[in-house]
């Protein structure tokens, strides 16, 4: 009953607020970027070239972005990372404004842009244990989750997108006011979240990120949680990279049916990330993500047996529910049970793991589809599922 009447600050809320200016700012660039790449050249690889290049960070720099985490103040890095972008999209405008934008120049801010992302993401997991006692850790990271949901998937995109009809630069600049104002909130965060962690690592930047993958290998409830996540994206990967197929060629409906399943879902994830505290209840970790883990997987192998557009809509918010249920208990759960001074190092370890993941699985979903059915690739979206379940229920156990 505590957490239920207890608020969660206006500390709380300053952070929020930045970070919902920053993913406003990364919708707008999620919309904005494909389309100014597709104003500079025709070729298909080349468009999606720049939309790979704002991922890539994460398999490249995400284990040094952990370990960069854990060695500075939450508040001084996602203030030097977002001021960081600010400076990338400067650039980028006045090259746009004056017509000197090329292909290159656009994968390289895309890149660099991915980069600081990957910073900031992490730095901001490691400040939420200064903002807010432990027993609301479920209910701010849910918070947080739907702040994302609204700025990356409602607001974000639609706003590029007009943006950048009105002009090409004016998207990236609109970014670059937000991420500004981010900042600036940022710097008024109490001296909780600007206080450097505990410092157990080696002074090399490597070496830091050997010590935080060998403390997470060692720890038997956090590995396979890491893992069996990681499995789980890449199955909700796979189905989700086809759904385009499954809409036009099984629902019929089209472009405007296929907006329709993708609104669904954001409402999904929406929903799950307001309903998470409940669930959990600062002590039911280990029941949530068992049954998580099994809906978010499990629940697609409903369309390998039904073409009817409503049943595809209920998968769909069910399924995105509550994969954000299980995102927010899971970082929840690391950020009870690792230590202050490598909780950066092990967020993004989880973190690339499961970009890797998903982007495996996703290939790996327009591989089933082809060479078999569609159909195979919800099957298999269900067998993860069931491994996944098992593995976590039995390494999880007292």
């Amino acid at each position: 009953m505590v957490t239920n009447t207890m608020t969660l600050g206006r500390p709380f809320w300053t952070f929020w607020s930045a970070t919902a200016l920053a993913n406003v700012g990364d919708g707008i660039r999620l919309a904005a970027f494909p389309l100014l790449a597709a104003s500079l050249t025709a070729n298909p690889v080349g468009v999606a070239a720049v939309t790979a290049a704002q991922a890539l960070p994460w398999l490249v720099t995400g284990l040094l972005a952990g370990s960069l985490a854990d060695r500075r103040g939450a508040r001084t890095l996602l203030a030097q990372a977002d001021i960081a972008r600010v400076v990338v999209l400067g650039v980028l405008v006045v090259a746009v404004a004056m017509g000197w934008a090329s292909l290159p120049l656009v994968l390289l801010a895309s890149f660099l842009l991915g980069v600081g992302e990957t910073v900031r993401d992490t730095a901001a997991q490691t400040a939420l244990p200064g903002l807010v006692p432990e027993r609301l850790l479920e209910r701010a990271n849910g918070r947080l989750v739907a702040g994302e949901i609204v700025g990356n998937e409602f607001v974000g995109p639609p706003v590029g997108a007009a943006l950048f009809v009105a002009g090409a630069a004016l998207p990236f600049a609109t970014n670059g006011a937000s991420l500004a104002l981010a900042v600036m909130l940022v710097l008024t965060l109490p001296l909780s979240v600007a206080a450097r962690p505990p410092q157990d690592a080696p002074t090399h930047v490597r070496q830091g990120v050997v010590a935080g993958l060998r403390w997470l290998a060692r720890h038997r409830v956090l590995r396979t949680l890491a893992l069996v996540t990681a499995a789980v994206a890449a199955a909700d990967s796979a189905w989700f990279a086809v759904l385009v197929l499954y809409a036009t060629d099984r629902l019929g409906t089209g472009a405007a049916g296929f907006g329709v399943l993708l609104g669904a879902g954001a409402l999904g994830g929406l929903l799950g990330s307001f309903l998470v505290d409940r669930l959990v209840a600062g002590r039911r970790h280990r029941a949530i993500i068992t049954w998580s883990l099994a809906i978010t997987a499990g629940i697609p192998a409903v369309l390998a047996v039904t073409s009817q557009l409503w049943a595809a809509i209920l998968v769909i918010v069910v399924t995105s529910g509550s994969f954000a249920v299980l995102n927010v208990t899971v970082v929840s759960l690391r950020q009870r049970l690792v230590p202050r001074e490598l909780l950066g190092r092990v967020v993004a370890a989880g973190r690339t793991l499961s970009f890797s993941a998903a982007a495996a699985g996703a290939l790996l979903g327009g591989v089933l589809t082809a060479t078999i059915t569609i159909e195979a690739t919800f099957i298999f979206s269900g067998l993860v599922a069931v491994s996944a379940t098992i593995a976590w229920w039995v390494a999880s156990r007292p």
